[in-house]
C-alpha cells in the first residue's frame, strides 16, 4: 500500500517572553500552508484571555503524570522548576500522518527531548529577543507575575538564550512581519523537502 510521507514537524523554541506563540499564531493566520500548531498540555493556571484547548490544555499534576505514564506524550518536562509542559501525541501524530506539518511551540528543555527522542526527524527553530532588555519588557508586561517569578524567568531565558546554537535556524522576533516570513520560508522548505522524497511503502 503507498502511503504520503509525514508532513513535517518544526519545533519553535526559546525563552518565555520572546514572542514564540504570537509569531507562530501571526503566521497561522496568513499563511496557505497545510500547517497546524499542536495544543499543548500544562499544569499552569490558564493566563487571562486564554482558551482552554485552543492557547492550552489545562490538567491537573495527576492528569499529566497518568499522561505520561500511559505512554500519551511525545514529551514533557518540568519547567521553571514548577509547572508540567508537555505535547501529547494526539496533537502531532495523526496530522502528520495526513502530510500536514505540525509545529511545537515549546520551551528549550522541549526541544531538547524531541531532538533526543526524534533526532533528524524534525526542523528546529530557536527565537531570540532583539535584546535582553526588549526580553524583560515583554516578560514584566505581562503583568501576571510577582517579582520572584519574573526574576526567575529571566534567569532561565539567560540560560536558554546561551543554548540557541543547538537548533537549526535562529530567527529574532523583533520586526514581527519579518519573523513571520522567516518562519514561513522554514515550513515551506521542509514540506518541498519532503515531497522530493520518494513515497514509502508500507
Amino acid at each position: 500500500m503507498t502511503a504520503p510521507n509525514l508532513g513535517p514537524l518544526i519545533v519553535v523554541a526559546g525563552p518565555s517572553g520572546v514572542g514564540k506563540s504570537t509569531l507562530v499564531e501571526a503566521l497561522l493566520t496568513t499563511t496557505t500552508l497545510p500547517l497546524r500548531r499542536a495544543v499543548t498540555a500544562t499544569t499552569r493556571a490558564a493566563r487571562p484571555g486564554e482558551r482552554p484547548g485552543v492557547d492550552y490544555h489545562y490538567w491537573t499534576a495527576d492528569e499529566f503524570r497518568r499522561a505520561i505514564d500511559a505512554g500519551r506524550m511525545l514529551e514533557h518536562a518540568v519547567v521553571h522548576g514548577a509547572d508540567f509542559y508537555g505535547t501529547p501525541w494526539s496533537e502531532v501524530r495523526p496530522y502528520r500522518e495526513a502530510g500536514t506539518a505540525v509545529v511545537l511551540v515549546i520551551d528549550v528543555q522541549g526541544a531538547e527531548n524531541v531532538r533526543r527522542l526524534d533526532p533528524g526527524g524534525h526542523r528546529s527553530v530557536f527565537v531570540l529577543p532583539p535584546c535582553e532588555a526588549a526580553l524583560e519588557a515583554r516578560l514584566r508586561g505581562r503583568g501576571s507575575e510577582d517579582e520572584a517569578k519574573v526574576q526567575r524567568r529571566l534567569r532561565t531565558a539567560r540560560e536558554e538564550l546561551a543554548r540557541a546554537g543547538e537548533f537549526d535556524d535562529r530567527i529574532v522576533n523583533d520586526d514581527l512581519d519579518e519573523a513571520v516570513a522567516a518562519l514561513e520560508a522554514v515550513v515551506r522548505g521542509e514540506l518541498e523537502r519532503r515531497r522530493r522524497q520518494p513515497r514509502t511503502i508500507s
